[in-house]
């Protein structure tokens, strides 16, 4: 888990430091107010982590609790460049500031230095916010051309957001910063085909660090000099394969193909699903396409005796937790949802709620439990009860810490969910590797 004294002095900085040291370049203190540019980050912060559909009268009640009386029309008219200008930059500062818990340090967690998990969301935002936030376009007429793309790492051993990166939503995966970061030695990193790069792998591999991704199937296979018709040469192997191969035809990078044959049943449904990507993207599947669907396929690097290939499947599926980190951030916190149709108070809520939703995992890591153990919903509902009680103790460190101890046994409660038969949790995946063979609902 993450210290107390640290987490407290973590949320005590942000929202009572930070934001003051980037007030005056905002331009959001151009003339005296009672609502200074520290409260307004507060009040939105506060205000949205405590009720993530809040009005603008609750918003005032939270500025209350900070000692500042204002009016919800004199709240309203503060949802300005100048105020997004505000909560980006603190928002920026934010990021930059890691929180780490003590690593997993037994199991297949434990093998490697760390296991960072990559991928990207994206928050649809009002055209009018092209110009900042670019979109990629699309089919319908309105609120296509703006979003924001929220690219995050998450370190499965430690729990800890180690990386977000904040990038117009045309912005490809493999240009984001973060797609570049480092990998340590011994560390693992997961990535999905957005993310996929034979120089990224081979950076990995040249820094003695690993990798694990599903294959693209766009990529050639070679082995013993020859390129694999993959197809072909799948269907004469076993239903488990775990060769050497190498990827790409110049400067090749060598790599464990990891193949495991999935029901029937379940390859007809992934031919349905790409039938359908493809019929919604207006382009045709390629045969090869449709033709592996009937397999799972990983390349990695990492030895196999440090990872066998059931264990290789439980790693990639452990992929998932950040996606229900997402879940929780949307769902949840409702960072891509607001109440109003003005476009730059719709920025500031983004910047607001994603400010929340990064706190948020800082209080989450006093669980005291494996990132993958237990409900987050329920974990953050807990916290979100304590959020007026955060709010009243801010200025004060004694108070402020005894909030975050008292947090600290309701986290606990917050268990492992219970075992599940038909579809396994994280939890029973990492204790039983073998169940992903044994369990066609998890192919």
């Amino acid at each position: 888990m993450a210290s107390l004294p640290q987490v407290a002095t973590a949320l005590a900085d942000t929202l009572t430091t930070l934001t003051d040291e980037v007030a005056h370049t905002s331009g959001f203190c151009r003339r005296r107010s009672k609502l200074t540019a520290l409260v307004f980050v507060q009040t939105l912060v506060l205000g949205w982590w405590q009720h993530p559909a809040a009005t603008l009268r609750q918003l005032c009640q939270m500025a209350a609790v900070r000692g500042v009386a204002i009016s919800p029309q004199g709240l309203d008219q503060r949802f300005t460049e100048a105020g997004a200008n505000l909560l980006q930059a603190s928002l920026v500062a934010v990021l930059d500031r890691v929180l780490t818990a003590r690593p997993a340090v037994t199991g297949l967690l434990g093998r490697f230095a760390a296991i960072s998990v990559l991928d990207s969301t994206t928050i649809t935002l009002p055209d009018e916010l092209a110009a900042r936030w670019p979109g990629c376009g699309g089919r319908v007429a309105t609120n296509t051309q703006a979003a924001l793309k929220v690219t995050v790492r998450l370190d499965l051993r430690r729990g800890s957001l180690t990386g977000v990166d904040l990038t117009s939503g045309r912005t490809q995966d493999r240009a984001t910063a973060l797609q570049h970061a480092p990998v340590p030695r011994g560390a693992l990193r997961i990535a999905d085909q957005g993310f996929w790069s034979l120089p990224v792998f081979r950076r990995i591999a040249a820094g003695d660090g690993y990798f694990l991704s599903r294959y693209h199937s766009q990529t050639s296979v070679w082995q013993a000099g020859q390129r694999l018709d993959l197809p072909r040469w799948l269907r004469r192997q076993e239903p488990i394969v775990d060769v050497p191969v190498t990827l790409g035809l110049v400067d090749p990078v060598p790599v464990r193909l990891l193949a495991i044959q999935v029901p029937p049943s379940v390859a007809a449904a992934r031919r349905r699903r790409i039938k359908a990507d493809a019929r919604a993207g207006g382009h045709a599947v390629p045969q090869q396409t449709r033709a592996l669907a009937a397999w799972t396929l990983l390349v990695t690097n990492v030895p196999a005796e440090l990872l066998s290939v059931d264990e290789a499947e439980v790693l990639r599926r452990l992929r998932w937790q950040i996606e229900l980190l997402f879940k929780l951030w949307k769902q949840h916190g409702q960072v891509d949802t607001s109440r109003s149709a003005k476009p730059w108070r719709i920025l500031c809520e983004v910047y607001a709620k994603l400010l929340v939703v990064v706190l948020q995992h800082w209080v989450l890591l006093l669980r005291g439990e494996p990132w993958t153990t237990g409900s987050l919903v329920q974990a953050a509902a807990t916290i979100r009860a304590e959020v007026i009680r955060l709010a009243r103790a801010l200025d004060r460190p004694r108070a402020l810490r005894a909030v975050l101890r008292d947090l600290k046994p309701l986290l606990a409660q917050v268990g492992a969910p219970t075992k599940r038969r038909k579809r396994p949790s994280a939890a029973q995946l990492l204790a039983d590797p073998s169940l992903v063979r044994r369990n066609p609902a998890l192919a």
